[in-house]
């Protein structure tokens, strides 16, 4: 199985970076994983409606540019679709048995994601209706993923 993140912006803090590298580790055992950054957009405050499409459109390419065309394309969205971690785990076992061997999951800038990439989802996934700083989601992403491979496997972890 291969599992790309494509996410918006570099991870600076170290901390972050430590966890990235810590589940990334965890995950070999169990996939292929590729995590793309994109560049993002100076986003200062105060930005008309207009402004922050234009600002989304232009991370959204950038995004579009890195997808592979066979890939199922999981996109984390607040409007998305809440899942449990069991259910999440069901998913990707069902993706595999329908033959789907690359999921790319996309995680937008602070602006969220352009219309065009959310429209080439097939699958649009909320963790909350609250706001999460996108560093942060990269590595609670990260954990959600390997957690679905150890439920998937009955292997302990999950709790």
């Amino acid at each position: 199985m291969n599992i790309r993140i494509i996410a918006v912006g570099k991870i600076k803090e170290k901390y972050m970076q430590e966890g990235i590298k810590e589940y990334s580790k965890r995950l070999s055992r169990y996939c292929n994983l590729e995590i793309i950054e994109v560049e993002d957009e100076r986003a200062p405050e105060n930005l008309s409606a207009k402004e922050e499409e234009l600002i989304k459109d232009k991370e959204g390419k950038r995004i579009l540019s890195k997808i592979q065309p066979n890939s199922y394309i999981i996109s984390l969205v607040i409007e998305g679709k809440t899942l449990s971690s069991e259910e999440l785990s069901e998913k990707v076992g069902s993706l595999m048995i329908d033959g789907i061997n690359d999921i790319t999951y996309i995680i937008g800038g602070s602006l969220g994601l352009s219309k065009e990439v959310i429209n080439k989802s097939n699958f649009k996934l909320s963790f909350s209706k609250m706001t999460f700083p996108h560093q942060l989601m990269r590595i609670i992403l990260l954990e959600q993923i390997y957690r679905s491979f150890r439920i998937m496997r009955g292997e302990p972890y999950h709790k």
